[in-house]
């Protein structure tokens, strides 16, 4: 590599890099030959962003205005270069690029590790680190750079063994653009070999739109290291992969692997997407979409901020990575690539937020990732249920956020129930209502921390002994969610553990009026528990439970409550109402009781076991303890 080198610079890795490092050298072995593949990746990235910038600023191209990628071996030397003539980096770009591994995601990457190499392998991709998979077959990198724009004498060499530290130097470059050496281990020889590198290219890169080159090979009167030829004569190179980006070709000519191959390559992903669906519409918008479904979430898919969206193309010219405007923010786990034929070249993101296609596009292509969900729920319940276990909280967010949809986001929803045999979510919403009883005109939820507490709820007890099927909602966004999806089908849903108990046209008894014959021994209560409550009634609810605890009607719940505390927010005030059961004994027990003292007791037990039994804790546990050993003592005449 002809360069000259000053002002060099030798910085440390912070230690999560060094971490991350000496994974790829020593640990993941299981597919070592897609470092090929993220630095081809690299550099059409490149190569997107110098086509960008040029439609603005057309000098950048210089007198090299045919982008490529061109990948040479050297056998004696033991070296692998890509170089490319894209967008290239600055001394800035490369430190923070090149210095800082992950950054923020580095943490979550190591902390995400199982031991298992194949499945941490996957990982590299998702946490955005492809271009360290150099060092799983090189014992050394080199990376030569020149910013577009800037002179030769701007460039920055970049080098790593891979171990604590990098030096990072001023250095001549001609060319803008990018080169990557990779000084090669003893064990990866299998790489300086012509028709192994060019298997990699075509596997990986066939779909790419700018050509990889690669020196021509010769048949007969030479060997594929050229030993009997002048080494000092120009090779003549020649396009390895096809060149045409895929989205382009119709879907009858494209083949499931190279879609497969595609989405690795734009999402930089290592496992296999779910499923994916390519259309192009005609008439007053003109598009083409090629929308991918993750098997895995990445490391960010909680950071609403965070990146998202889809790589956009104007007629075929790349505009920018993450255009947000076309999708929701649920959806935000799509990966995929959108290219118009509406929009002008320039486009800027102020431009798609005020212009009203981006809604018609926007519309539909959601519309179309639903359709896709859907389908896979549909064919493959056992795929659907892995989506559903990395995306399905994601999906919850969508009736708040996209009220248009929200009956077809509601039916690609999995819930446990009191149907469920196991412990997976597996329970749609229209299982449910094919499976109402006659009369049931209501879906009946509940709302709880685990589905452990779930199953355990006093409040299922009148619905276990009628039969009536109960959907238990147990994620930490389930209540937020029912406050915005208040029916399905046309069926309203009712929250059991919310104000008074109504099963319509399934009731035997209906809920009393008022408190009739227990208008004492409420009012006892009430008086015992003081503001632990707002009142106390009888409820019909319950057959083996002596009490429980229910919010009232327009009261916050507990997993909401806790949501909000947990963010810093103060919660409304409220009480819980404590509900009896006065046919169960150990009320009967309560109502004869004439001493107050124990009375008092005997009720703030059972106050506190119903706070226990609905998630609550206890606001005194010591003070309880008390009481309970108390009573006990009692009993066993001590």
């Amino acid at each position: 590599m002809a360069e000259t080198a000053a002002n060099t610079e030798t910085r440390g890795f912070e230690t999560e890099a060094k971490q991350l490092l000496h994974l790829m050298i020593h640990s993941l072995y299981s597919n070592r030959e897609v470092f090929l593949r993220e630095l081809i990746s690299n550099a059409s990235d490149a190569a997107d962003k110098l086509r960008f910038e040029a439609l603005s600023n057309p000098e950048l191209l210089e007198e090299d205005p045919d982008i490529q990628v061109r990948i040479e071996f050297d056998p004696d030397n033991k070296t692998i270069s890509v170089a490319d003539n894209g967008i290239g980096m600055s001394r800035e770009e490369v430190i923070g690029n090149l210095g800082t591994i992950a950054r923020s995601g580095t943490a979550h990457f190591l902390e995400s590790l199982t031991g298992d190499q194949q499945k941490d392998s996957r990982l590299i991709g998702q946490f955005g680190v492809g271009f360290y998979s150099s060092f799983i077959v090189a014992r050394e990198v080199e990376v030569l750079t020149r910013k577009a724009g800037t002179k030769s004498g701007e460039a920055v060499l970049w080098k790593s063994s891979g171990e604590s530290e990098y030096s990072i130097a001023d250095a001549e470059k001609s060319e803008r653009g990018t080169i990557v050496i990779l000084h090669l281990r003893d064990d990866a020889g299998e790489y300086l070999e012509n028709h192994r590198l060019r298997g990699i290219v075509k596997k990986y890169a066939d779909h790419i739109s700018i050509p990889v080159l690669m020196a021509e090979q010769k048949f007969g009167d030479e060997n594929e290291e050229g030993d009997d030829k002048d080494k000092s004569a120009e090779p003549a190179f020649e396009p390895v992969n096809e060149g045409k980006a895929l989205w382009t070709r119709s879907r009858r000519d494209i083949k499931k692997k190279e879609y497969q191959e595609f989405y690795k390559h734009i999402g930089h992903a290592f496992d296999e997407p779910l499923d994916w669906s390519h259309n192009h519409v005609e008439g007053k918008l003109e598009y083409t979409s090629l929308l991918f479904l993750p098997k895995s979430a990445p490391f960010d898919l909680w950071n609403r901020d965070g990146a998202r969206g889809l790589k956009l193309y104007v007629r075929r010219v790349f505009i920018m990575d993450e255009a947000e405007q076309f999708l929701p923010l649920y959806l935000r786990f799509v990966k995929g690539i959108l290219d118009s034929n509406d929009f002008p070249l320039n486009v800027s993101r102020e431009i798609l937020q005020k212009d009203p296609k981006v809604e018609k596009v926007r519309n539909a292509l959601t519309k179309r990732v639903l359709d896709l969900i859907g389908r896979l729920k549909k064919k493959d319940a056992e795929a659907y249920a892995g989506f559903w276990k990395e995306f399905g909280q994601a999906l919850k967010e969508g009736p708040a956020e996209d009220f248009g949809n929200r009956e077809k986001i509601a039916s690609l929803f999995l819930f446990s129930s009191t149907e469920s045999s196991g412990d997976e979510q597996d329970q749609g919403l229209e299982d449910y209502v094919a499976r109402m009883k006659e009369g049931q005109d209501k879906i009946y939820y509940l709302v709880s921390d685990s589905l452990k507490a779930a199953r355990g709820s006093p409040q299922l007890e009148v619905f276990r002994r009628k039969g009536i099927e109960v959907l238990l909602m147990h994620d930490r966004i389930d209540e937020w969610l029912m406050g915005h999806l208040h029916e399905f089908d046309g069926k309203p849903f009712q929250d059991i553990a919310r104000g008074k108990l109504d099963l319509g046209k399934l009731e035997d008894e209906p809920e009393p009026e008022d408190d009739g014959e227990y208008a004492d021994l409420l009012k006892r209560i009430k008086n015992s528990l003081g503001e632990q409550i707002k009142e106390a009634r009888v409820t019909r609810r319950l057959t083996d439970s002596p009490a429980c605890l229910i919010v009232d009607e327009h009261d916050m719940g507990m997993q909401m409550r806790r949501i909000m505390e947990a963010s810093g927010q103060k919660a409304p005030e409220s009480k819980p109402i404590f509900e009896i059961n006065p046919d169960h004994a150990l009320l009967q027990r309560l109502d004869r009781e004439s001493d107050e003292s124990r009375f008092t007791d005997l009720a703030t037990i059972l106050f506190g076991q119903a706070s226990l039994a609905e998630g609550r804790g206890l606001d005194d546990p010591a003070r309880f303890s008390s009481r309970l050993n108390k009573l006990l003592l009692e009993l066993t005449g001590e």
